[in-house]
């Protein structure tokens, strides 16, 4: 199951406070065993046993007051805990030349060398520990070079093996810290990410719901307003004359203009939000809006999704539309197309559009935006720019025309700011 930086940090810290507590208790435990041993197994009088009780508990008290009472090990200075190591080390040389059972309690001397800082000393601690729990392989009274040569190279390479051991733990640290502080670093990028999502995406939708009361007002003085004084020229018209036939045929005109009136009225609302979007994700909205568009115009159109469709935020699903929409209705008005294709393309962090036709082409640097154009090829650039998106206009003449639009994908997750 994944976890958070957060929950990996707490449980590493959890080991590392076990592992330490560990080595708080090991002298003692080790200590004891060895003790425990050496009287179960060795056969020695009672006044030497003593005198190994007593020199065990000198270990003990060394113990409790050049190790247990520093507050933290891993700040502490290296020469202290240099001269705690040697002279516990000292207690355990002594201990093991009464019986060498008490190499176990010697052993110690392996994992609190690993305190030390830097790396020569940790090695210098290992060796002295190493020299000392190996001391039994020598007759030091009478030394023999075989037995000297074994111990030296099982000494040598006992000190190699566990200070690899903690050469490459300590890289492992390292490694980690770096891979924590990276993933802390990437949400916190992700974090900002969002952040500037959220603006971008309301900066995105205050300028839209502006270019919708444009366009609106546009539509309602161009259709709707010129519609209705129509009407009134020719009620007027009709109720000045005298003429049957005339009067008859002002009516008919102010009916006419009256129905035309209502259904641009009707297209104006429809047009203020995309419903497709309401009930459907980005995908059945084009093939809904498409199909709609082919049996209209009795022009083919093939729809192609790539990559694993996610539910996007609105914003991002709408411009998309609205950039389907227009180049649809381009196509319809200008290309003589004979047949469409619309490519919506899924990726990690893009949404790519692409809307391609076969018709007649044009030059687009020929084109120019003028104002009142509707949504038109400059609107629709304005309104994908705000999300930080780019449109292309590739065409030219005889070879058909594709649009495309990329814009972040965001998902739909990712909230409003307030």
């Amino acid at each position: 199951m994944p976890r958070t930086p957060e929950e990996l940090s707490e449980r590493h810290s959890r080991i590392e406070s076990a592992y330490h507590r560990l080595l708080d208790w090991m002298p003692y435990g080790l200590l004891a065993v060895s003790l425990v041993l050496s009287a179960l197994i060795s056969q020695r009088p009672m006044d030497f046993q003593l005198q190994t009780l007593g020199l065990t508990a000198a270990a003990v008290v060394w113990v409790y007051f050049a190790y247990t009472r520093i507050p933290s090990k891993t700040e502490a200075s290296s020469a202290r805990l240099a001269v705690h190591l040697f002279v516990m080390l000292g207690f355990g040389a002594a201990l093991m030349a009464r019986d060498m059972l008490f190499f176990i309690f010697v052993i110690t001397g392996f994992f609190h060398a690993g305190y030390f800082k830097p790396m020569w000393m940790v090695v210098a601690g290992i060796g002295g520990t190493s020299l000392v729990v190996n001391a039994s392989m020598v007759d030091f009274t009478d030394i023999q070079a075989e037995a000297l040569v074994v111990y030296t190279v099982v000494v040598l390479i006992q000190t190699a093996a566990i200070s690899s051991g903690f050469l490459l733990n300590e890289k492992l640290v390292q490694l980690r810290t770096q891979r924590e502080e990276a993933i802390l670093s990437r949400e916190a990028a992700l974090q900002e990410n969002a952040g500037l999502h959220m603006q971008l995406l309301t900066q995105a939708r205050e300028a839209g719901i502006l270019d919708e009361r444009q366009r609106m007002a546009r539509d309602i003085h161009d259709t709707v307003a010129q519609g209705l004084a129509g009407i009134i020229a020719q009620l007027h018209a009709a109720d000045g004359t005298d003429d049957e036939s005339q009067r008859r045929r002002h009516f008919d005109s102010a009916v006419e203009l009256a129905r035309e009136s209502l259904a641009e009225a009707r297209r104006t609302v429809q047009a203020i939000g995309p419903p497709t979007l309401d009930t459907a994700q980005l995908p059945e909205a084009l093939a809904e809006v498409s199909a709609k568009w082919s049996e209209a115009h009795a022009v083919p159109v093939e729809l192609v999704t790539i990559g694993d469709a996610k539910p996007m935020h609105p914003e991002i699903e709408v411009t998309l539309l609205r950039v389907t929409q227009e180049a649809l209705q381009n196509a319809a008005k200008h290309s003589r197309a004979g047949r469409v294709g619309i490519t919506l393309s899924y990726m990690e962090d893009q949404l790519a559009l692409d809307v391609r036709d076969d018709g007649i082409g044009f030059e687009p640097s020929k084109i120019k935006a003028t104002k009142g154009n509707g949504y038109g090829l400059a609107a629709m650039r304005q309104r994908v720019g705000r999300l930080a998106g780019t449109v292309s206009i590739e065409s030219e003449p005889g070879s058909g025309t594709v649009v495309s639009a990329i814009v972040p994908a965001i998902p739909q997750a990712v909230p409003d700011a307030a």
